[in-house]
């Protein structure tokens, strides 16, 4: 008898050694999503260590969760076709999401229950290897509060259920919503395997103040202090009390374009309008559209290394952007600062793989 628990314990120990291993490995990560024009068997899964499938939908009347599309469903065993390595996580909510809705969920412990035993069901039946919660536009305390408990249980859930699992959130680039609302740093370090850093969608027309100016929705840092980067959001995470280590740098495979008032006055804070379909609707160009947009129209591109961040113009239209150049000085910040590594939203949006070879190959093997 004592024999076989010496054998039982052993095992748990492996298991939960295997997870700490598993769970801290370097993230080289992409998300992708069925409906975006890229298949998923088209993706070089070579390039990545880990990818997301986007998004599970919650249930408002059983809180329960479902999975999109069939690709969805088969999206793990797609990916490993050309990388058998290669980590599958379902992820779930995103920007279009409710945050009401997560927090009803995450109110009660019925809801959560449901929620929770659906999700590593999911991800079991589906062949995934992690989950990942995309709960966005938090405002106020109690929010914060759920969230807190949900991961607590979520975490106790899949210790009991799925040991292996991994757990993720996508969260905004500061823990800092506003005063006296901040994310649960606590809960966050001790139940989650990493944080998706969305160090993006900083400024844009549509949802800035006036006076309008051109402005670099993703900068790695600030140069004018007002602490809105890339850089100043880890360092944040990182007083908050989440360590270096759990936390993964995001980068746009997208820009955010701007009309100019003076099509002479074309660099970083030049006078704008608030124009918000710019180039594309809503002014959201992907990569490969600014790319075209360059060489359709002779487009002048430039790198700023003070906020590092590329922008390019041609007559009223202004893009800012992230190049080969400044992904890699991204990618290089996130490894020399030890963070987990780096992903992109969203890789259907890259142009021959471009920008996700520069970042592969920057952070190394």
């Amino acid at each position: 008898m004592a024999s076989l628990k010496s054998l039982i314990i052993s095992y748990i120990t492996l298991l939960s050694l295997f997870h700490f291993e598993f769970s801290n490995a370097d993230v080289k990560g992409g998300y992708w999503s069925p409906d975006n024009g890229l298949d998923a068997s088209d993706i070089d899964s070579t390039l990545f260590t880990h990818l997301f499938c986007a998004f599970a939908n919650l249930n408002l009347d059983t809180y329960q969760l479902t999975i999109p599309s069939s690709e969805c469903e088969t999206f793990p065993q797609t990916i490993r076709q050309k990388n058998s390595a290669v980590m599958a996580i379902l992820s779930i909510g995103g920007g279009d999401a409710k945050s009401s809705d997560f927090n009803n969920m995450a109110s009660q412990p019925s809801s959560r229950k449901a929620f929770i035993d659906s999700s590593i069901s999911l991800a079991k039946d589906n062949g995934y290897d992690g989950l990942d919660l995309d709960w966005e536009q938090q405002t106020n305390i109690d929010e914060m509060n759920n969230m807190a408990t949900l991961l607590n249980e979520w975490r106790a859930a899949i210790k009991a259920q799925a040991p292996n699992l991994i757990l993720t959130a996508a969260l905004r680039f500061t823990p800092n919503i506003s005063e006296g609302v901040s994310f649960p740093a606590d809960a966050i370090s001790a139940n989650l395997d990493w944080v998706n850093v969305m160090a993006y969608d900083f400024y844009a027309p549509g949802w800035v103040q006036p006076p309008y100016v051109t402005e670099p929705h993703a900068a790695l840092f600030d140069p004018t202090g007002n602490d809105v980067s890339g850089s100043s959001g880890i360092a944040a995470w990182i007083k908050a009390g989440v360590p270096a280590n759990k936390l993964v740098l995001g980068v746009p495979f997208y820009g955010h374009a701007w009309q100019l008032v003076d099509p002479n006055n074309n660099g970083i804070l030049a006078p704008a309008t608030n124009f918000n379909d710019t180039l594309v609707k809503d002014g959201t160009p992907s990569y490969t559209e600014i790319k075209d947009f360059i060489s359709q129209n002779d487009a002048t591109v430039e790198y700023d290394s003070s906020y590092v961040t590329n922008y390019c113009y041609s007559g009223t239209t202004w893009v800012a952007f992230d190049d080969t150049q400044a992904i890699a000085t991204k990618v290089a910040y996130a490894k020399s600062n030890a963070l987990n590594g780096y992903f992109a939203w969203q890789i259907n949006q890259d142009l021959d793989w471009a920008l996700s070879k520069q970042a592969s190959q920057t952070w190394g093997s």
